[in-house]
């Protein structure tokens, strides 16, 4: 009896956490969709400066990637992967902008640690921004979620990306962001 009860409430506890994970996929903005403007403190190789998502869309399209806590494992790597490519980013006229809950004097180490000095990351601190881009973790809405939007210049979300796994943000939004620049080619 004990054994069938607990295959029932784990089967229980497996389909609500599939809805849980299902409804954070819903809720992530979808492109087509307006990428809401925002300015936020940011660090860039260890100095701090505004960061401005409509300056920045001037220049081009803006990978606005959302992480959970610097220096944390996943997102060393994520930010050390973006580090790697930012030339290929360059090169497209491209600009990357971590955005996280971390604090200012976090984030000037984390940017000049695994970001290498080569791209901003963001404070949220009072999650604002994660708000209006639905990445907030479903179960701790205090955490941004790991995942990945690009705005294109036009202020729309070309691609979505969201995977706790950090180790693809970066090459699929590369790849979006090459795919628009050759179809937009004129």
């Amino acid at each position: 009896m004990k054994s069938t009860n607990y295959v029932r409430s784990s089967g229980l506890l497996s389909a609500a956490l599939a809805c849980v994970l299902s409804n954070a996929a819903v809720a992530e903005l979808k492109p087509g969709a307006t990428g809401p403007l925002f300015n936020a403190p940011a660090a860039f190789a260890g100095d701090s400066f505004e960061f401005s998502l409509a300056d920045a869309l001037k220049k081009g399209p803006v990978v606005v990637y959302f992480y959970p806590k610097a220096f944390t494992h996943g997102c060393t790597i994520e930010a050390n992967l973006f580090a790697e490519a930012s030339d290929k980013f360059k090169a497209l006229n491209a600009t990357v902008i971590g955005v996280s809950g971390d604090n200012m004097p976090e984030l000037k180490e984390f940017s000049k640690g695994p970001c290498g000095g080569k791209f901003a990351v963001a404070s949220d601190a009072d999650k604002k921004i994660m708000k209006s881009y639905d990445a907030t973790m479903t179960m701790m809405p205090g955490v941004a979620d790991r995942i990945s939007y690009v705005i294109t210049p036009d202020d729309k979300v070309l691609y979505t990306y969201n995977s706790m796994s950090p180790d693809q943000h970066v090459s699929n939004t590369l790849a979006a962001i090459e795919k628009w620049k050759h179809d937009n080619k004129k």
